[in-house]
Order: structure tokens, then C-alpha cells, then sequence
């Protein structure tokens, strides 16, 4: 990003016109000016007075407001509404102090982009109505994808919400990685095993770099749509990292992941935008931290698996790390909330450094232990920073 972590979204504070929403259209200098910039200096590994905070899943059914303004709604048609996007990504906001949003949406819109159906089922989760089950299947999607045209909804949502947030904290873009998009597509929904998606890697190899080459050409001007509309940090969610070995993760996983930040930073650069902080978080991938740590990502988001200390060690000092609580930790009494923050905090060191949960928030958490959270980030993080 900028030196500052600030002056690419410090646009006049005062909002003359109404912003061009479209996803061609450029908004950035209508945006609100950032008030708090702790997270974006964190995550480029600025001094920082405290340690920032956000959580996975910060806007989710454990809040009740959440359920009220989803109450009926297909999840995707959700997905698919600015206004309702920028509703929820904002509800959190109002309870507690993060200092970051990150938009509502969902890692799937890419495949439905390229022509898969997929819809929520109640209590089962995302299912793919005709997963692909051999290298022929390949020949269904629709690629190339008219970003603009096929997620410019989320574009949308992002350009709203930056205004509707009138600069209180910085707005989190995201989009899956490509092996994980690829599992949900071969395997037509969760898995324990991922046994048909790794069967792919085995049986298909190149059918297997086909299909995550096509991806990763949909995720790259998809992410920089999302920074062009208003996003001012990206996270790839690698959330099936842990159902590879370093070996396939060396050669599926990895040089993708590679690829999509090279080629964000510069068509960034080529479209005249400002740099954003890349965020990579490999749930489970424990065992490649050194190699995404030279991966092209200003911050690397580990799971509460891993030992802060440990990964600081493996990563070196020239990336910021991100987590790591386990979020079970949250059903726990508010003072032991509290103390675990504590020791987390004692392990990752007061600079370069983003306190979120090891995973996302579960739906049946208490609202006011997420608050608890918050809180005893920003008060034992400031402790730290006066010893």
C-alpha cells in the first residue's frame, strides 16, 4: 500500500456527488477519510500503538440483528444485494470497536460466475446442483468470466459500504484460493476427506492445473475490481489447506496462490491503484508457513493450531501475522477470555501483528464474549506496548 497505510483512501472527507456505483466507475475520490488506520499499519508492518482486531465471521448468526434482516432470505440472493451486504458487514461495527470490516459475501460466487449452481441448504451448507466429476466436465464452465458483468453486485456492495462507513476503519475485500474453489466444485459441497477433489490431483493432474489456472484468471481481476471499488485490504481464504501434504500443497496449492498475488500487484499498479495489503490465511497449512511467507502476502493469518512464537520463528520478521485464538476460547468466562487474550498477545509481540480468531465465529457464540474479545485485545495489547 502507501507509506502512510492511509492516503490511498483519504480522499476528501466531504461527499459532493453521489459515487458512480458501477464496477468501471471511480468512486475512490468521493470516499470519506480514514479515522483509524491501525490495521492497514499493521499489516504493513508499521509501529502500530495497540494491536488491531477483527474476527472471521464478525458478521454472522450470532448476532440477532443479523438473523432479523436474513430472516427469509435465500442466502445468495443476499450475497447478491448491495444494500443488504453493506447492512451486515455494518451490524458489528455498531457493537463493537474493530478496526476493520470485512465485506459480506462468500467465497462461492466465483464458480457460480462461471456457470455452477450453487445454493445454501439449511443445516447441510453450500451444494453444487452438478459438481464436475471428470476432466470433460471442464468444458461446462463459462470462461472466460465478464467479471464486471457476473460480480459486479459485489462491487457494489464494497463502493456502498466504504461510504456507509464513512471512514470509521478500513473495509476488507476477500475470495477464496483457488485449490479451495476447486474442492467445493469437484466435491459439490464440504467434505471431510476431500477425496474426489484429491482424486483429481491424482487421476488429472493437468485437468487439475487446468481447471485452477482458469480459476486463478477469475480471482485476479476480481480482487482488483474489489480494491477499484473500494476495498483497501484483500484476504485468500486457503480454507482446505489442511487436506493437502506439503507435497500436493507444493504443487496444487502453492504456486497459485503465488500467482494470484503477482498478478493483483500488477494489474494493480498497471490500472494506476494504489498497493494493498495481501492477506493469505491457509487454515491448516502449518506446514508451508516458510513458504507462504515468501509468497507475495504482506500478512499471514494462522489458525490457533500453531504456536505464535513458533510461527514467528519459521516466517521471520518482514511479514505481520494474523490470529490466532482458538474460538472455542470464546465460550469460556469473559475474565478467562480475557487471559487467554492475554498470553496470545505475550506470544505474537506487540508489533506486526492482527489479533483475529484461529477460525470464524461459530453461530451460537455469545455476542457479548465477542465483545469481551475485542476488548481485552485493545486493553492488554496497550499493556504490552508500555513495558
Amino acid at each position: 500500500m502507501e507509506e502512510t497505510g492511509v492516503s490511498n483512501s483519504s480522499s476528501p472527507s466531504s461527499i459532493s456527488q453521489s459515487p458512480d456505483p458501477s464496477p468501471g466507475g471511480d468512486c475512490r475520490q468521493a470516499f470519506p477519510k480514514l479515522q483509524n488506520d491501525t490495521f492497514l499499519r499493521a499489516a504493513w508492518g508499521q509501529t502500530t500503538d495497540y494491536t488491531p482486531v477483527w474476527c472471521m465471521r464478525q458478521a454472522g448468526r450470532y448476532l440477532k440483528e443479523f438473523l432479523a434482516t436474513r430472516a427469509g432470505q435465500d442466502f445468495f440472493d443476499t450475497c447478491r444485494s448491495p444494500e443488504t451486504c453493506c447492512e451486515l458487514t455494518l451490524q458489528p461495527l455498531r457493537r463493537f470497536p474493530l478496526d476493520a470490516a470485512i465485506i459480506f459475501s462468500d467465497i462461492l460466487v466465483v464458480p457460480q460466475a462461471l456457470g455452477m449452481q450453487v445454493t445454501m441448504v439449511p443445516g447441510k451448507g453450500p451444494t453444487f446442483s452438478s459438481p464436475l466429476r471428470d476432466e470433460q466436465d471442464l468444458d461446462r464452465l463459462q470462461a472466460p468470466v465478464d467479471v464486471d458483468k457476473e460480480l459486479g453486485y459485489v462491487f457494489q456492495a464494497i463502493t456502498l459500504t466504504r461510504h456507509q462507513l464513512a471512514g470509521r476503519v478500513p473495509l476488507i475485500g476477500f475470495s477464496g484460493a483457488p485449490w479451495t474453489l476447486m474442492s467445493y466444485m469437484v466435491e459439490g459441497g464440504g467434505s471431510n476427506t476431500m477425496a474426489q477433489a484429491k482424486r483429481w490431483l491424482y487421476q488429472w493432474p493437468k485437468a487439475s492445473h487446468r481447471l485452477l489456472g482458469l480459476l486463478t484468471d477469475v480471482l485476479v481481476p476480481y480482487l482488483v475490481g474489489q480494491v477499484a471499488a473500494g476495498a483497501q485490504a484483500l484476504q485468500v481464504f486457503e480454507s482446505h489447506a489442511g487436506h493437502l501434504g506439503p507435497e500436493l500443497f507444493s504443487e496444487f496449492a502453492l504456486p497459485y496462490i503465488r500467482e494470484v498475488a503477482q498478478r493483483v500487484k500488477a494489474r494493480l499498479q498497471e490500472a494506476g491503484l494504489a498497493p494493498v495489503p495481501l492477506i493469505i490465511f491457509a487454515k491448516d497449512g502449518h506446514y508451508a508457513l516458510e513458504e507462504l511467507a515468501q509468497a507475495g502476502y504482506e500478512v499471514i493469518g494462522i489458525d490457533w493450531k500453531v504456536n505464535p512464537a513458533q510461527a514467528r520463528e519459521r516466517v521471520g520478521k518482514s511479514v505481520t501475522l494474523q490470529g490466532n485464538l482458538d474460538p472455542c476460547a470464546l465460550y469460556a468466562s469473559k475474565e478467562k477470555i480475557g487471559q487467554y487474550v492475554e498470553q496470545m498477545l505475550a506470544a505474537f509481540g506487540p508489533q506486526r501483528h492482527i489479533a483475529n480468531l484461529g477460525h470464524g465465529i461459530y453461530p451460537d457464540m455469545d455476542s457479548a464474549h465477542v465483545g469481551a474479545f475485542v476488548e481485552a485485545v485493545h486493553q492488554h495489547s496497550r499493556r504490552l506496548q508500555d513495558k
